[in-house]
């Protein structure tokens, strides 16, 4: 799908909300949280916007983000960050949450971020099933809808973790799914409609049609997400750059104001 053909499901398409206000798009099972964070701006000027995308389970107030808006905002780069469905205050049941329908959920606030009169492009950045998210609908949309994208920790072993059974420490045969959800250590439900798109999910398919500018980062001690699957992004994606941090883990916990630094470098060098 298009931006231009996705234009006439954004709601209010040329409504600015207040700095950091909560506002809702509409989503592939019901509203999405968001917020965003401009720039200052003279009468009718654009800026690049870059779109934020959260990891499992997560939602828009994961630690990377402040710092980097804060950064991008100095630069003249406005950002958009919201929460996915079934996540933080967006609707819909977690229980129903899909890669397929978080990448609707993305297409869906490209289409509301690319109808702002503000908007000069859109660029992306995700997280972990953010990244995996990220990377395809990146794909799908291509380089003259999406200026760059960065991948951090981008959780490709998703598919794997469902072959082999075992996702985010639930437990399940994946050939005979005989639950309507998996119970997760954390407390959340674990669909069977997630296991089932995860088996034969074309992660790296899909992702490799994207030939714009990448920046893949990874923690070499991440658990989550081994950093073979960067090396793997950073080899099919033609335009891509690849960073691997000795020692960080997968949330960057370890030196988060490097992880900052590299993101918010690099997507500067690209949109200024």
């Amino acid at each position: 799908m298009t931006i231009a053909a996705m234009k006439a499901n954004a709601d209010n398409k040329n409504a600015i909300p207040a700095k950091d206000e909560l506002f809702f798009i509409n989503g592939s099972q019901g509203k999405l949280a968001a917020r965003m964070s401009l720039p200052k701006l003279l009468d009718r000027e654009k800026c690049p916007m870059v779109i934020l995308s959260h990891g499992f389970g997560g939602d828009m107030t994961f630690h990377l983000w402040e710092p980097i808006i804060c950064i991008l905002n100095e630069n003249g780069i406005g950002v958009l960050r919201y929460d996915f469905n079934g996540c933080g205050k967006s609707e819909g049941e977690f229980q129903n949450m899909t890669v397929l329908n978080e990448n609707e959920d993305l297409m869906s606030v490209i289409s509301y971020v690319s109808a702002l009169p503000v908007t000069e492009n859109i660029s992306l950045v995700g997280h972990s099933q953010g990244g995996v998210v990220t990377s395809m609908v990146s794909g799908d949309c291509g380089s003259k809808q999406i200026k760059c994208e960065v991948l951090l920790s981008a959780a490709a072993v998703l598919r794997e973790d469902a072959i082999r059974g075992i996702t985010q420490g639930a437990h399940f045969d994946p050939w005979h799914l005989d639950q309507p959800y998996y119970e997760l250590p954390r407390g959340l439900k674990l669909g069977r409609a997630y296991i089932q798109s995860a088996i034969t999910l074309p992660i790296y398919e899909t992702a490799a049609k994207y030939t714009g500018p990448v920046f893949i980062i990874n923690g070499m001690a991440d658990q989550v997400v081994p950093f073979t699957y960067a090396q793997l992004y950073n080899k099919v994606l033609s335009g891509s750059e690849l960073v691997l941090i000795p020692g960080e883990d997968h949330t960057y916990t370890v030196a988060p104001d490097y992880a900052v630094k590299l993101v918010t470098d690099w997507l500067i060098s690209k949109l200024k």
